[in-house]
């Protein structure tokens, strides 16, 4: 196992996750990359536990309105290849452009599935950055 080449297939999925974010919406974004025993980890909520309760929380709201991205800074993997973390900064902006957009930071932990896949196992994120900072 290569540990620079798993990191950057970390990096990548974390890429393509958020340009399926852009392309298809925030929910099927999440939906496609959450592992079974995934996690979200939210400002002023309790931990949402597991791919079913996150395709709950998705089901009671909209994402046509806005388009979240986020770029991957920093990757790494354990040294057996199998479990690793990506950080970086977000921006989300409203599809009508009227509203100012907002930006963040990010922290997501990756396990590889059955397949070899990499899928989420938590996810979280932090508002408050200005334009400058990202």
């Amino acid at each position: 196992m290569n540990v620079e080449k798993e990191k950057e297939a970390i990096k990548q999925a974390d890429i393509e996750f958020s340009n399926l974010s852009v392309k298809e919406g925030f929910h099927k974004a999440f939906l496609t990359y959450v592992a079974d025993d995934g996690v979200l980890l939210r400002p002023n909520s309790y931990p949402v536990e597991g791919r079913k309760a996150i395709e709950e929380l998705h089901a009671k709201s909209s994402d046509s309105t806005f388009t979240l991205t986020w770029k991957p800074l920093f990757a790494d993997v354990s040294s057996s290849g199998d479990m690793g973390y990506t950080y970086g900064t977000w921006e989300v902006k409203a599809k009508t452009g009227d509203d100012k957009p907002g930006y963040g930071t990010y922290t997501t932990f990756w396990k590889k599935d059955k397949n070899g896949k990499w899928k989420f196992v938590l996810d979280t994120g932090n508002a408050g950055l200005s334009k400058e900072e990202n």
